[in-house]
């Protein structure tokens, strides 16, 4: 559970060791603005996927689910700046599907946490191979990292693709390579 109020003294602290005065008009809020926005960008952190993958629905269809483009925001780890991109999720179903939505919301349960990318992909597939069962997933990653951005190599546009296969997916090239083609639309 994020505590607001050491986010609050932290954000006092770094405004001081930067050489501001938090008291300053334009500052005097910031504290409580960044601890209430951390408790939303954060909220990940009191989350489990299982709450999403929970409620199936039984098909006899065991073709691939694919819900592409599934823009995610994210928090790294290392600098705790952002980083953002798009998800592409698939499934070989097995019996049962989820609703769509809960894929995106799957994908957001991993990113609102401070995290890495790689990590994040594994997740993500990892947490579908157990709640849902199927027969395969496949994940990938794209984005932008404002690490990469806006402080050290200095390299705006750049992105990062993570990809995690597990079951059907690793074994069958056709279908990974079906995959492919549906995200390039």
């Amino acid at each position: 559970m994020v505590d607001k109020h050491k986010i609050e003294q932290a954000v006092k602290l770094l405004l001081e060791g930067i050489g501001e005065d938090p008291n300053r008009e334009g500052l005097k809020e910031t504290p409580a603005r960044i601890g209430r926005m951390y408790e939303e960008i954060f909220r990940g952190m009191d989350q489990d996927a299982s709450e999403h993958l929970s409620k199936t629905f039984s098909v006899e269809n065991s073709e691939m689910v694919l819900e592409r483009d599934i823009v995610f925001y994210s928090t790294c780890e290392h600098h705790l700046l952002p980083f953002y991109g798009k998800a592409h999720v698939a499934y070989v179903p097995d019996g049962k599907v989820v609703g769509l939505s809960k894929l995106a919301r799957t994908v957001e349960v991993y990113a609102a946490r401070p995290q890495i990318q790689e990590q994040m992909t594994g997740q993500i597939a990892d947490a579908i191979m157990e709640h849902l069962a199927p027969k395969g997933v496949m994940v990938m990653l794209e984005a932008e990292h404002m690490c990469m951005t806006m402080r050290g190599v200095k390299k705006p546009g750049s992105k990062t693709m993570t990809v995690a296969v597990r079951g059907c997916f690793a074994k069958d090239e056709m279908l990974q390579n079906r995959f492919w083609q549906m995200i390039k639309g």
